[in-house]
């Protein structure tokens, strides 16, 4: 079995181990969170939307009429909570390194509080921006490494803590990669100094240009 599929099977089995205590570990941060949430769901355009990455649901009540949304998630334990809040939800167990769609499937793919943990988050940008129609938006809402010198010091000393712990990456450089895998347009919003972000990006027409990142490290 290759390093990369340790990870990825690692990863799944953090997130199915977490998965009963996720909610209530995460109930102080989501008093914020899901704000922002529901800022973003509202600007996801119509039509066919991938949101990656799930989880237990929190994005669920969000999701509008005007959206035909297909939801994915790594961990089958996170699924199953999520199911509870939506038996109607078209809810998939499927991983975002490795899409289980055609090219040019979804006019949107939103995520929120993920790419930090995606074992190879070069590839997981990739294989979206692959299912993405041209024109397609991709919206994130994320935690990333800040541009801060001592503050970004930091982070990067205390991820290998973050990433035993949670299995979550607090160093990782997802607006780079964003537009490293050839996304034309990217735009970005601060929520929280620099460190949570929103980012909106678009698919366009321009020649795909080679990840800066191939490690799935960062």
């Amino acid at each position: 079995m290759s390093s990369e599929q340790d990870n990825t099977d690692l990863t799944r089995r953090r997130y199915d181990r977490v998965a009963p205590i996720y909610d209530a570990i995460e109930w102080m941060m989501e008093w914020v969170y899901r704000g922002w949430r529901r800022k973003l769901w509202s600007t996801v355009p119509s039509g066919r939307v991938l949101e990656v990455g799930v989880g237990t649901g929190k994005n669920l009540e969000f999701h509008a009429d005007r959206h035909q949304v297909t939801g994915i998630d790594l961990s089958p334990r996170m699924l199953e909570r999520a199911r509870r809040r939506a038996p109607e939800a078209d809810l998939r167990e499927a991983d975002v390194q490795q899409l289980p769609f055609e090219d040019a499937s979804f006019d949107a793919v939103c995520a929120t509080f993920v790419f930090c943990s995606v074992p190879d988050p070069v590839r997981g940008l990739e294989e979206i921006h692959r299912v993405l129609k041209p024109g397609g938006e991709l919206l994130l809402l994320e935690h990333v490494l800040t541009g801060s010198r001592w503050l970004g010091w930091m982070m990067q000393k205390l991820d290998w803590l973050s990433v035993n712990v949670w299995g979550a990456h607090i160093d990782r450089e997802t607006l780079a990669n964003v537009r490293a895998v050839g996304f034309g347009e990217v735009d970005v919003t601060p929520r929280l100094l620099d460190v949570f972000v929103e980012i909106r990006a678009t698919k366009t027409d321009l020649t795909h240009i080679s990840p800066v990142q191939s490690t799935g490290t960062k």
